[in-house]
């Protein structure tokens, strides 16, 4: 099969790679600001516009809508399927922080893309999310395929436990059946080309991290500090990275499990201790490290 579209031609990579010049300030630009949108505006999300007649020469975080089992409007999930979950909050939220941490210049907008929709290849990046029981039909396995031999870039987050693990495990390997998918370890520049991580970090609901703390995040006494999900059946206290790269050694995919990091992004303004230890130390970082390695690379 011939792999003829492409990606069209972008300047982010040179946008990206002045992110290096900011690490030193983004300390003083952050600041908790107390918003909490999970409504079809802005909620307070702050605008922002880029140079004239380059409104679509920037960055625009795009998120996959699928619509298999648990991905279209069902009972008991109003808002209308999985792939909407933490939307549009963490969308909105996340590009702000994006343009307001780095160099990138990005739409204020955030998109939504079907894998079988022609303008899946006007986005570089795209974001799927709770993929737990996904099922791609045949057609979206094939323009998956296309889209990342192309030179697209996905990133997938929230899913936890071993059934939504083998179920993601198998979807994947419908896309690239003979390429593996490998842990990144911790010294992998993707942990460090903007944020230097420390750990690979985990996030989980704002309600989960809740238990056991007071009004004010204070852990009561004997407390276990939280950052995983129950419920999910075997190992969800162990935050996996993986990487699935093409034969030139890019990275392709990065799979995000054991971790919610758009959960970080979506409640931070819920209350100041769970931006300082979720969204600005864990989601943030980890968010940007991925898009700007994944547009620089």
């Amino acid at each position: 099969m011939k792999y003829v579209r492409q990606l069209k031609p972008i300047r982010l990579a040179l946008a990206a790679a002045l992110t290096l010049a900011i690490a030193g300030v983004v300390a003083a630009q952050r600041g908790f600001d107390g918003w909490y949108n999970d409504s079809d505006n802005r909620g307070g999300v702050p605008e922002w516009e880029n140079e004239a007649g380059f409104e679509k020469d920037v960055f625009t975080f795009a998120r996959v809508q699928w619509s298999s089992y648990g991905g279209g409007s069902r009972r008991g999930w109003g808002r209308g399927g999985r792939w909407r979950t933490d939307w549009p909050s963490s969308d909105n939220n996340f590009s702000y922080r994006l343009q307001q941490l780095t160099s990138l210049k990005v739409n204020p907008e955030p998109a939504i893309v079907r894998l079988t929709d022609d303008e899946l290849f006007d986005y570089p990046f795209i974001y799927i999310i709770e993929p737990g029981d996904l099922v791609f039909s045949e057609a979206e396995v094939e323009a998956l395929q296309r889209y990342l031999l192309s030179g697209g870039f996905l990133m997938v987050d929230d899913f936890w436990g071993d059934y939504q693990w083998a179920n993601f495990e198998r979807e994947i390997k419908r896309v690239f059946p003979n390429r593996p998918i490998v842990e990144l370890p911790l010294d992998h520049e993707i942990f460090s080309c903007v944020y230097r991580l420390k750990e690979k970090p985990q996030v989980c609901s704002y309600h989960r991290a809740s238990e056991g703390r007071d009004a004010e995040g204070r852990m009561f006494p004997g407390a276990q500090k939280v950052t995983w999900e129950d419920g999910h059946g075997g190992d969800c206290r162990t935050v996996h990275y993986k990487g699935i790269f093409d034969d030139k050694g890019r990275m392709m995919v990065i799979i995000c499990h054991n971790t919610d990091l758009g959960d970080g992004w979506e409640r931070e303004g819920m209350a100041e201790w769970y931006f300082s230890e979720f969204a600005e130390n864990k989601s943030y970082p980890m968010g940007i490290n991925i898009v700007v390695y994944a547009m620089t690379h």
